[in-house]
């Protein structure tokens, strides 16, 4: 396997990095479209990742577990369930911040309040990711004991119900946790296997091409035929799709490709906090303004900006008093810190 640098897989990041700009991608078409009130090409480019771009993430996530899930469990908590409670904490706090007139404006002050309460156990718009990835750590943990196939056959059964048969309770936690959790435990279960899933696909690159095309293929059908969410389908899809985005990451750290994506793949977690604000500003400011017609090229305008600006304000945090929107800082710490795993 390819090294980037001490300690990262390099086709993990692009994996994250893919993965991630497929989420701003979808937040900025679906959120662009909804003001406009019409589609652009970009909304089929987000229907087509549908089906793998959150498992891919999820599975990714899980991907170097069995490394820590057998620390202390005071270490553990604290890698991976304090860490991105900090997070949440903070950047829903910013984020009520910037919204909160508009909140104010829909349903009073009393209500803005009471929604920023809530948020506390119904995680706010896209935070969800954060707030759910301890719930899934601390689970897999918890489980240690029982079989592995008992709980990825309680997964995919949840994922089946949840998704198949569109049982929902409301609660994004639960709703989001049956969905997505066999994908996060495929992940830790199977690592092995993923890692000399890439590693056959580097060895053999002609034919990982070809095993692409009839994927991507076979999702497209899937997709824009109408049957990719019946029961077992999108299981199924998930994880081939999963997949295809290892082996496509694969390609990528074998060729040296598209470094930028590798990048943001680094920097996954910076992005997910705050391309929401550039995204916001950059997709008002066209649509006000009318600088590009085409829906579907503003839409692709915002996912750009939306990844670069959440990037650019790392970058101008960092070594400054405002690094702890981005940084844990100490004080946040149940335990030393220690030299951590690509995951962490």
């Amino acid at each position: 396997m390819n090294m980037h640098q001490a300690g990262r897989v390099d086709w993990v990041d692009y994996a994250k990095g893919f993965c991630i700009v497929m989420v701003v991608m979808m937040h900025s078409t679906l959120g662009v479209e909804a003001e406009a009130g019409r589609q652009g090409f970009m909304h089929y480019v987000v229907e087509f990742a549908t089906p793998f771009r959150m498992p891919d993430f999820f599975m990714i996530s899980g991907l170097f577990l069995a490394r820590v899930i057998d620390r202390d469990w005071r270490t553990y908590l604290d890698r991976k369930v304090v860490h991105f409670a900090y997070f949440y904490l903070l950047w829903t706090a910013i984020q009520f911040v910037t919204k909160a007139p508009h909140f104010a404006a829909e349903m009073g002050w009393w209500g803005v309040l009471r929604l920023y309460v809530e948020s506390f156990i119904e995680p706010l718009g896209i935070l969800w990711f954060i707030y759910l990835l301890p719930v899934f750590f601390v689970v897999t943990k918890a489980t240690r004991a029982v079989p592995p196939l008992v709980i990825w056959l309680i997964g995919a059964a949840l994922e089946i119900v949840h998704v198949g048969f569109d049982v929902s309770t409301g609660w994004t936690v639960i709703d989001e946790f049956a969905g997505r959790f066999v994908y996060f435990y495929t992940g830790f279960l199977v690592a092995p296997w993923i890692f000399a899933l890439a590693a056959r696909v580097q060895a053999r690159p002609a034919l990982a091409g070809l095993a692409l095309a009839a994927w991507a293929l076979l999702d497209g059908f899937a997709v824009f035929g109408g049957w990719s969410t019946l029961p077992f389908v999108s299981l199924g899809l998930g994880l081939i799709g999963a997949g295809a985005v290892v082996s496509f990451s694969a390609l990528l750290a074998k060729a040296s490709l598209f470094d930028p994506l590798r990048f943001c793949g680094r920097n996954s977690i910076v992005i997910y906090l705050a391309f929401f604000l550039p995204m916001a500003t950059i997709r008002m400011l066209l649509l006000k303004t009318g600088m590009i017609g085409d829906i579907g090229m503003i839409s692709l305008v915002v996912t750009v900006a939306g990844v670069l600006g959440a990037l650019a304000i790392w970058w101008s945090t960092r070594g400054t008093r405002l690094d702890f929107l981005f940084v844990r800082p100490a004080r946040f710490w149940l335990t030393p810190r220690l030299a951590l795993q690509p995951a962490e």
